[in-house]
């Protein structure tokens, strides 16, 4: 049998090994992070706490915030250890649940922002039937059922990747643990596995993103028909920076997760890992709060209480 070293331990990469860069992606990361927190926080206690946002349209954005707070959390802290101090090694556990939790909240944040396009498909297209058809226990139905099968698929391609044998490089060549850098270093044959990851891109990530364009086709087809200019621009604010998040989240991830494992790792990569794995969660709030009165009032409210019980 040849000589070979079971890998139990992986060391994750840094951006530059220079000091002084270092400091500046953890300060740049930590202030991302911070700020997707803080923002996703918000919306979160607004609304919840304001009983005129307790509406499917809120209750998915609620969720949305909710998810996007755990999902910047699996790396980001991580990320920023990585890149000041000299230990940049993660066991093999550590790696499998990194790899777990990503896939899984990078796949139902996608359910979720398919079902916000839907949601607004059907209030701005069906109005009179949208009560019956985003009624409370559907939305819950929904929610469950994103999750459940979110479990069901990072469970599959994560027990799938480390089913294989590493007994090559321990260098993932990223600052998380993704299955694309995983399969790089493994001594098996990833043939199998780089097949059902190609073939869950197309079917989940390509029948998310057709589901959300056609919503939106019908979305802005029934909008250019509104008699006022007013609110047609309502809308179209409301709805362009949805297509943006999901077009760079969706983008960038297949760029990662369907480029061929045989290519060389490069920083072009870890760079586009921040765009579906930082910016999405970093940018959701900023979208969904600034461009929304509702939540705007609601946040002015908030703060009014609190400098009124402060004084007090």
């Amino acid at each position: 049998m040849p000589n070979f070293t079971t890998v139990t331990e992986f060391l994750l990469m840094r951006f530059s090994d220079v000091w002084e860069l270092r400091v500046l992606h953890a300060m740049l990361f930590l202030l991302m992070y911070l700020a997707a927190l803080m923002g996703n926080l918000l919306i979160v206690t607004v609304t919840t706490l304001n009983q005129s946002l307790h509406t499917p349209m809120y209750f998915f954005l609620r969720n949305l915030s909710f998810l996007d707070m755990c999902y910047i959390s699996v790396s980001v802290p991580k990320a920023c250890v990585i890149f000041l101090l000299d230990n940049r090694a993660i066991s093999k556990a550590g790696c499998a649940a990194q790899t777990f939790l990503v896939l899984l909240f990078a796949y139902v944040e996608l359910l979720f922002l398919t079902i916000m396009a839907h949601d607004r498909y059907v209030a701005i297209c069906q109005p009179l039937h949208y009560s019956m058809v985003m009624n409370s226990q559907i939305c819950v139905q929904m929610t469950l059922a994103s999750v459940l099968s979110g479990l069901a698929f990072s469970g599959f391609h994560t027990g799938n990747t480390f089913w294989l044998s590493f007994c090559q490089s321990n260098v993932v060549h990223q600052f998380f643990c993704d299955m694309p850098s995983l399969l790089k270093l493994s001594c098996s044959d990833t043939l199998n596995n780089e097949i059902l990851i190609f073939i869950s891109i197309v079917v989940v990530a390509g029948g998310c993103f057709a589901f959300i364009i056609t919503s939106y086709i019908y979305i802005f087809s029934t909008v250019l028909k509104f008699p006022t200019r007013g609110e047609r621009g309502k809308a179209f604010s409301t709805c362009v920076p949805h297509i943006l998040v999901v077009t760079v989240f969706l983008s960038s991830a297949a760029a990662v997760y369907v480029k061929p494992t045989s290519s060389s790792p490069t920083i072009q990569d870890m760079v586009t890992s921040v765009f579906y794995s930082i910016v999405p969660p970093f940018l959701n709030p900023i979208i969904y709060s600034l461009r929304n009165k509702k939540i705007k009032e609601a946040v002015k409210r908030v703060m009014r209480r609190k400098l009124y019980s402060g004084k007090r």
